[in-house]
């Protein structure tokens, strides 16, 4: 045996076992989530950008109406058993069956519904090719519900490198499957064959990566139990579907599928990078704060770690994408998508907004406070509702890209607020952790502005890169100046304070 061969083989072996202690299993877990977020966006970005290339906006429109069409009846008849099953201390093996079954009568319902309200949905959109597109696409559901509820353990138990096969098998298969056809079809239908394939192999992979094998039985007591705890998951899901497709659903009925496309490649494009980190934290966050709900200091210390990495990497994030918006537009999509880059730019903004607010859900659903969340959603929606009409009407997609920014502004700063009185932490650290990110992003888009415009003045790949390099080494450099010098301050002030605290103590 080589050397060095034993350690690599232990090394790995540690990845692939979920650990013993819970801070181990959070590491762990934290690693493969990481990897799978990443390969799974850096493959979804690649099929984007090809398939914006093969395509016309408006087939991504009309894939977008039926897309929407099929959310909608997903998200409003959301069980949360799921949920409930991650949230719960007790053993779950009981209920599974109860779960699957729900969930494989729900998937075979909601794709007759499908097939049923094509017609009347692309009617309502004004787009009949959209009708054949969404009843194909009902199979999907059905696909998703017969999948095999063992899964539910990868993120129960922490076992996240079983996540990771099973996720990124489908996303393979849609890259494959959607390149392909776009080449040979040049149509939306690219797009629908892309997502069935990759549900129907995720719903095969379910059962080979675990030993569990659900019965059709149905037990009223366990159902009505689970959906104490999912009804609520039910109306904080119908809450985020309007508050994140509302929006798209009336740019489409408004504005028409390519205006629709437009608007959907913006969101998804700006909000992509900015997102991934925070939903990432989630994901790993959420099973570890279920099992610290009984300890609120605990909680607290997790809460402000999350805080702090998400706004590390979201808020620069975000403003990169704000600068750099035009450029990469032109290069990897092409100039038919030119027209969405100021609702892109809004969107980015949007983006970092909704990372550091997905940070507290997983806090309200993990110490049983779920209602907090739905409130707060409640409070978002009628903003927008006041909003995405007058300005949609008035700037086309952009003024429905402030109409969303605007409703982030305010509300997830409230729901921080509502989790740091809920954890018993002060305002002082999380303000701190919020402002260092949001100067050195202040700097670093400013010093790619100055860059692209008055030194290089040039949109070619090479000269993308080093824009980017550029705003990456002036953020750091700003954060690390900038911690620098507040802990020097904090360590004068703490020096300050004992030296007065022993000349009283000497006068006394």
């Amino acid at each position: 045996m080589r050397s060095g061969e034993t350690p690599r083989k232990n090394r790995l072996q540690r990845l692939l076992s979920p650990g013993g202690t819970l801070s181990q299993r959070v590491v762990r877990g934290g690693f493969w989530v990481f990897a799978l977020r990443i390969v799974d966006r850096l493959f979804k970005l690649v099929r984007t950008i090809v398939l914006a290339r093969l395509l016309a906006p408006k087939d991504f429109g009309l894939f977008g109406i039926a897309l929407l069409a099929m959310s909608a009846l997903e998200t409003f008849s959301q069980t949360g058993f799921q949920q409930a099953l991650i949230q719960t201390k007790r053993d779950i093996r009981p209920y599974l069956d109860t779960t699957w079954t729900v969930q494989a009568i729900r998937g075979a319902a909601l794709a007759l519904i499908l097939f049923g309200i094509g017609p009347y949905v692309a009617a309502f959109f004004g787009e009949p090719a959209a009708a054949t597109l969404l009843r194909v696409l009902g199979l999907s559901m059905l696909f998703q519900g017969f999948a095999n509820i063992g899964v539910v353990y990868f993120q129960k138990e922490l076992e996240f490198h079983k996540q990771f096969v099973y996720q990124l098998s489908g996303t393979l298969v849609d890259l494959v499957v959607a390149i392909t056809a776009a080449l040979l079809l040049r149509s939306a239908w690219a797009l629908i064959f892309g997502l069935l394939a990759a549900n129907f192999v995720r719903m095969v992979v379910s059962y080979l990566i675990h030993p569990y094998r659900p019965r059709l039985r149905l037990e009223g007591a366990k159902a009505k139990e689970l959906y104490g705890f999912g009804r609520w998951v039910l109306g904080s899901s119908m809450l985020v579907f309007l508050l994140t497709q509302g929006d798209d659903a009336l740019v489409g009925k408004l504005l028409g599928a390519t205006a629709l496309a437009f608007y959907q490649m913006a969101y998804r494009i700006s909000n992509m990078p900015a997102t991934e980190y925070s939903h990432l934290i989630a994901t790993v966050t959420f099973p570890a704060y279920s099992k610290l709900q009984d300890n609120l200091l605990k909680s607290k210390e997790a809460y402000l770690k999350a805080l702090q990495l998400t706004a590390f990497l979201s808020i620069p994030i975000a403003g990169m994408i704000f600068v750099l918006a035009p450029e990469f537009t032109k290069i990897f999509l092409g100039e038919k998508w030119l027209p969405m880059v100021p609702a892109m730019q809004v969107l980015a903004l949007y983006g970092g907004l909704r990372a550091i607010g997905a940070t507290t859900g997983v806090v309200f659903m993990a110490l049983g406070k779920p209602d907090i969340m739905t409130k707060i959603q409640i409070g978002q929606l009628v903003l927008l509702a006041i909003l995405i009409y007058p300005l949609t009407m008035r700037w086309g997609i952009l003024g429905a890209s402030i109409a969303v920014t605007a409703y982030a502004l305010i509300f997830n700063l409230v729901a921080v607020y509502k989790v740091l009185n809920i954890v018993k932490s002060d305002y002082e650290k999380p303000t701190k952790l919020l402002m260092l990110p949001s100067i050195g992003t202040l700097v670093m888009v400013s010093a790619i502005y100055v860059s692209k415009t008055y030194v290089f003045g040039n949109v070619g790949l090479a000269y993308f890169v080093l824009f980017i390099i550029v705003g990456i080494f002036a953020y750091l450099s700003i954060v690390y100046l900038f911690d620098r010098f507040l802990s020097y301050g904090s360590r004068l002030l703490l020096q300050e304070q004992l030296t007065a605290l022993s000349r009283y103590e000497e006068d006394e």
